[in-house]
């Protein structure tokens, strides 16, 4: 084992062993955690890995007991996202306030910051060669973390949005069961270009193009600075590596219960990408949830209410959701 490796393994090692003791100590004192008018204790907890340290909040439902509960791992979607399910443009508190809602159902969660948060501007050679496979790498040796640490009764991997692929990937082994949030279907060239036909269909040959040469591994140097926010030098790597994923070929190598769920008026990500997984694993379950936008709040208006709902960290989220998922949870 490496130097760097074992230090790691240290590191996790006593991580584990406190983790296990905070638990212990809380059985002791629950009594008081239920005087604050929470049905959860709340850790902040961080978990090295080979990139970076994931730094999660951990929440165990009261009363705390010597039965064991189900952890839900919930990975955040694309950018820059917090474990809230908040960035620098959108503040929403949906995976916060799933978070919450599965521990009133007595399920432990999860939650964790993207990594790319913990790197600071001087870090920019180590954000420029982030690619995908590091995501996922670093999901794994989150769910590697708990299931080592056996303080709950079965794992289960939530991914919401990029999450879900990063999640499927990640779900390979070690895990009870998946369930996919709002998660795409198809192949992120495949989306690129849908959207893009339909933003500014002049662009979409260029971007047809350029993205041929990504999916064969080959960096491009010249394109219409118009697509410049999409294919700049130093995200280029990123969708290479993320590119070579099909979502549909992840899905079916899965041998755990799948649980596939997307809102009717989810403006990013559509019901047939739902649909598509499912039939790529026809023993997973879909669950359409009606008026549910991608940020798992409840419209019945027009785009603008759709989109006013991603910057409102008090709209709660549709209370289906928490529901499906514990009905899924506890059948497993």
């Amino acid at each position: 084992m490496k130097f760097k490796e074992l230090l790691i393994h240290i590191k996790i090692n006593q991580q584990q062993m406190n983790i296990k003791l905070t638990l212990f100590l809380m059985a002791f004192i629950s009594t008081f955690a239920v005087a604050q008018e929470k049905n959860y204790t709340e850790i902040e907890l961080n978990i090295p890995t080979n990139s970076v340290i994931i730094k999660g909040t951990l929440l165990t439902p009261l009363p705390l007991s010597t039965e064991k509960n189900a952890l839900v791992i919930l990975i955040p979607g694309s950018g820059p996202t917090n474990r809230n399910g908040n960035s620098t443009l959108t503040k929403n508190n949906s995976l916060k306030f799933l978070s919450e809602a599965l521990s009133t159902n007595n399920i432990a969660t999860y939650r964790f910051d993207k990594s790319i948060l913990s790197y600071t501007k001087e870090d920019k050679t180590k954000i420029d060669s982030l690619t995908f496979d590091v995501f996922v790498e670093e999901a794994k040796t989150v769910i590697q973390y708990f299931k080592t640490a056996s303080n709950f009764s079965k794992i289960i991997v939530a991914g919401h949005s990029q999450g879900s692929l990063v999640g499927m990937i990640a779900s390979a082994t070690d895990v009870d069961g998946f369930i996919s949030i709002a998660g795409a279907g198809r192949t992120i060239d495949e989306i690129l270009v849908e959207q893009i036909s339909k933003q500014a269909p002049f662009l979409k040959d260029e971007t047809v193009r350029v993205l041929a040469e990504l999916k064969k591994g080959n960096m491009v140097d010249e394109f219409n600075p118009m697509l410049i926010s999409i294919f700049n030098k130093s995200v280029q790597p990123f969708l290479i590596s993320w590119i070579k994923y099909n979502p549909q070929d992840e899905l079916k190598k899965l041998k755990i219960p799948i649980l596939i769920i997307n809102g009717t008026n989810d403006i990013q990500v559509s019901i047939s990408d739902a649909e598509l997984l499912h039939s790529a694993n026809p023993n997973s379950q879909l669950q359409l949830i009606e008026n549910m936008n991608h940020v798992f709040k409840e419209i019945k208006g027009d785009l603008t209410e759709n989109m006013s709902s991603y910057t409102n960290p008090d709209l709660p989220i549709m209370k289906t959701l928490p529901t499906i998922i514990t009905d899924f949870v506890n059948s497993i």
